[in-house]
């Protein structure tokens, strides 16, 4: 009996034993991969670590953008008991919606963002409250130096580590480093390496051919513009006309890329785009030079033509006038420029003909992007010349009727300066791979050249003369139509927008200047305002850089 009793006692030890193996079986071999899966769920960490990015350099080594450290705030959810009371004070420091930050303390895990980026003052508030899991992390965040300054050539970089705009919207690939994985396994000896990737690599740097003195200094004359003449906003860009080297690119009002949260935040968009690449406008007279330029180039009219003004023309029944009704009379072609006759540009588009006008806009790239690098360009097609209506394209020869960039224009007078050939405007310092196509021959280009020194030197850009020196240039005074200002009905209004570009020293230029002032107030033509702020830069430009003048002084 007794031994039968131990064989039942074997017998169930033994039932029992083969249970747990077949259940260890079970679970550690034919269910292994699910419960390994999920027992890393809970206590592995998979952590992504950026590479720091790429900085950004003016021409000179000057720190455009760079990284600092900066803080974040977290919260373990799992450690929050008092969780309502918790969100309530999150909310105060962080002035962000209670509500928000309540579902993230509830959620079920270890990690939960609450603010990628915390101010000194937040700070202060927060280590005086010593909350039971709510932490600060640390981080790379962008940094830009000279704020204001470069707000529209850097762009900025958002909360994901995005650029956005300018070169760091434009290079975003190439300045963003690359990351690595870590796997981290909780432990009660908090936290094991299992496993890291490549160590983590360093976004490029970029160069700029930016000048950061004439960058300032136009800034600076932006301001004083602003000042003297009431200025809605203005844009200027310095250019090298042989390389399309971009040296300044300043526009009025700009913001500061390290607070760009707070201008979203009040929905001011339209503050990051950057006008001379992102806004379209009708030019005026400083498109005059380029009609000249077509129709020398096709042998339709030479410097010795003339033609008889007489004050308006007749297209297609609409009456087009000079600038205040003005009249000329018998008039040459360098006059044309010089007195920047509206009738003038109309016979050299009539010389040319709707085909050979349309050509040249082409050709000079006022149908297309200039392809700079600064991410956002447009462009317009112009359709509504396309349809080769005459009175629009009589319109155009002076620059109203048709939309541009401040940009395209740049491109455009850098090949009268550079000798016929159309570049490529770019930021970025090294060899620019393309082919640079002749639009114009050298000897016209020679010609239209000298047409703008004599604007400068006898006609309506006087004020931008330097003694010493031969300057080119031309100036542009454009009406605003009413849609362009919000109101949506025909025609013009009485805004306008004063220009001025130019090059010197014109024969052997170094640098190309546009100046562009939006709806100034208190004077009537650009020759009063927008050549004034010219004069001082490129005086300026030829001090700092020592160009030695062309002639004696008298």
């Amino acid at each position: 009996m007794r031994e039968l009793r131990l064989k039942f006692i074997f017998l169930g030890i033994f039932t029992f034993a083969l249970i747990i193996v077949g259940r260890l079986y079970y679970l550690q071999v034919i269910k292994k991969e699910y419960y390994q899966a999920l027992a890393q769920g809970q206590h592995k960490i998979i952590k992504e670590t950026v590479g720091e990015r790429g900085r950004i350099f003016l021409r000179g080594g000057e720190i455009a953008a760079t990284n600092k450290k900066g803080k974040f705030l977290y919260v373990c959810p799992k450690e929050i008991k008092e969780k309502r009371k918790t969100a309530r004070l999150l909310a105060e420091i962080s002035n962000l919606s209670e509500e928000d930050i309540f579902k993230k303390v509830s959620e079920n895990n270890f990690f939960q963002l609450i603010k990628k980026r915390i101010t000194k003052e937040e700070i202060k508030k927060l280590e005086k409250m010593d909350l039971k899991g709510v932490y600060l992390g640390e981080k790379n965040i962008r940094f830009y130096p000279y704020k204001e300054l470069l707000a529209h050539i850097t762009g900025f970089v958002n909360q994901d580590n995005i650029g956005q705009y300018g070169i760091e919207g434009y290079y975003q690939k190439e300045l963003k480093g690359k990351s690595k994985i870590e796997e981290k396994l909780t432990t009660p000896f908090k936290y094991l390496n299992l496993f890291s990737s490549k160590d983590t690599i360093k976004g490029k740097d970029i160069y700029l051919t930016i000048d950061y003195y004439i960058q300032f200094q136009s800034e600076k004359l932006l301001e004083e513009a602003k000042e003297e003449f009431k200025i809605r906003s203005g844009q200027i860009i310095v250019a090298e006309p042989f390389s399309g080297e971009i040296l300044a690119m300043v526009s009025l009002p700009s913001y500061n890329p390290n607070k760009y949260f707070e201008y979203a935040k009040e929905g001011n968009l339209e503050i990051f785009k950057n006008p001379t690449i992102q806004e379209l406008y009708e030019p005026g007279s400083v498109l005059k030079p380029v009609v000249m330029a077509g129709a020398i180039n096709e042998g339709r009219v030479t410097p010795e033509t003339t033609f008889f003004d007489k004050g308006y023309v007749n297209v297609q029944g609409r009456i087009i006038r000079n600038w205040k009704k003005r009249v000329y009379g018998e008039s040459s072609m360098s006059k044309i420029l010089e007195r920047s006759i509206n009738t003038g540009a109309v016979f050299l588009e009539q010389k040319l003909g709707e085909e050979l006008f349309l050509e040249y806009l082409k050709r000079f790239g006022f149908f297309e992007k200039t392809g700079i690098d600064l991410e956002g360009e447009i462009f317009s097609e112009n359709s509504n010349l396309k349809k080769t209506n005459k009175i629009n394209l009589a319109t155009a020869s002076f620059g109203q009727g048709i939309a541009i960039t401040p940009i395209q224009l740049v491109r455009a007078f850098c090949a009268i300066a550079n000798g016929g050939k159309l570049v490529k405007p770019h930021l970025r310092k090294g060899n620019v791979e393309i082919q640079n196509p002749q639009v114009i021959s050298p000897k016209t280009a020679t010609i239209v050249t000298n047409m703008l020194v004599n604007v400068v030197e006898k006609g309506y850009g006087k004020k931008a003369k330097i003694p010493g020196y031969y300057i080119a240039g031309k100036t542009g005074t454009a009406q605003i139509p009413w849609p362009a200002l919000g109101i949506e009905k025909p025609g013009y209004s009485k805004e306008t927008i004063h220009s001025f570009i130019g090059f010197a020293p014109a024969y052997n230029p170094k640098f190309l200047i546009y100046v562009k002032l939006n709806q100034p107030k208190g004077v009537s033509a650009s020759e009063v305002s927008a050549t004034k702020v010219f004069k001082k830069l490129a005086k300026y430009i030829i001090d700092y850089w020592k160009i030695a003048p062309d002639y004696e002084r008298e």
